[in-house]
């Protein structure tokens, strides 16, 4: 099978697999504090891929920082913001927020490469970014301030920093194997989450309280969401520009709401389904031109 086929199936797999984490995560979250789940699950990930990759561990020093950003980018604040964001929102707001990704990098081009804008691209952006804070701001339309709004943004914020990683993965992953550096990311990933979880474990939040819900979460965390699809998604950007990447996270609602309705008992309101709809109506529109401007030109700055 060509490589490029192959790329085309990782990605596939580990979007389907951070798809139906949300709402997996949602209800770990229940049970366990968010950074005891963070440095168990990529802990546990980095001793598995140690195995795996133990030949191919070594980075070349001219690289070092750009690991040491990647990890802090792809794990550390993404996923700290990714969990705090789940405790506080519905699950199934997290990969709509995600699926905007494409158009906040278009958006990026316009202003640091100073790309021209174009009328088709512009209006797309502007129905997803009206989209995306509907999402958002779901909590005011629907006289619910209960915490979801600050969740929702720390979800966006998630979505940044995964942005980030997208790019920096795309300059050091030629030189790799996608699981050596998946270990390097879950291994430094989670040494930044050991003196947060050290906290949690001190105050008694861990591991009295552990049953299934954690238990669940930290082997999904462990084997799918961290060594499996970081795994995947290395080895697709690998193959695959990184601009045509963000399209396989369209997959992640759909897995989210076939688990999230019954996992969790989340509903799809009026004010989701219509920010939800705008958001994929713009992506739609501007496709186009999205997808296919030079983002491998942040490469060079």
């Amino acid at each position: 099978m060509p490589k490029y086929r192959k790329a085309v199936l990782a990605l596939i797999g580990a979007n389907l697999i951070w798809g139906a984490a949300s709402p997996i995560f949602k209800f770990a979250l229940q049970n366990i504090s968010p950074f005891t789940l963070a440095f168990i699950r990529f802990y546990g990930a980095s001793l598995i891929l140690l195995i795996i990759s133990y030949p191919r561990l070594k980075i070349a020093k001219k690289d070092t920082l750009k690991l040491i950003l990647l990890s802090i980018f792809g794990v550390s604040i993404h996923i700290s913001f990714y969990f705090l964001g789940l405790r506080l929102s519905p699950s199934i707001n997290a990969p709509i927020i995600s699926a905007s990704g494409p158009v906040f990098l278009y958006i990026a081009s316009i202003f640091i490469l100073h790309e021209k804008p174009h009328l088709k691209v512009l209006a797309g952006i502007v129905i997803s970014l009206l989209g995306v804070l509907i999402i958002i701001g779901q909590p005011i339309f629907e006289n619910r301030l209960d915490g979801q709004l600050l969740g929702n943004m720390f979800i966006f914020i998630a979505m940044l920093a995964a942005i980030a990683h997208a790019i920096i993965s795309k300059e050091i992953i030629a030189d790799y194997s996608p699981a050596a550096l998946t270990f390097w990311m879950s291994f430094i990933g989670a040494l930044t989450f050991l003196p947060f979880a050290s906290y949690e474990i001190y105050t008694g939040q861990f591991p009295a309280q552990l049953d299934y819900r954690g238990i669940i979460g930290i082997i999904y965390g462990i084997f799918f969401s961290s060594a499996t699809a970081y795994t995947l998604f290395e080895y697709g950007i690998k193959y695959m520009e990184a601009q045509d990447t963000g399209v396989f996270s369209y997959l992640d609602p759909i897995a989210a709401i076939i688990i999230a309705l019954p996992l969790l008992g989340e509903k799809i309101t009026p004010v989701f389904f219509i920010g939800s709809f705008l958001v994929f109506g713009g992506i739609l529109l501007a496709e186009g031109k999205i997808k296919h401007h030079p983002h491998h030109r942040f490469h060079k700055r």
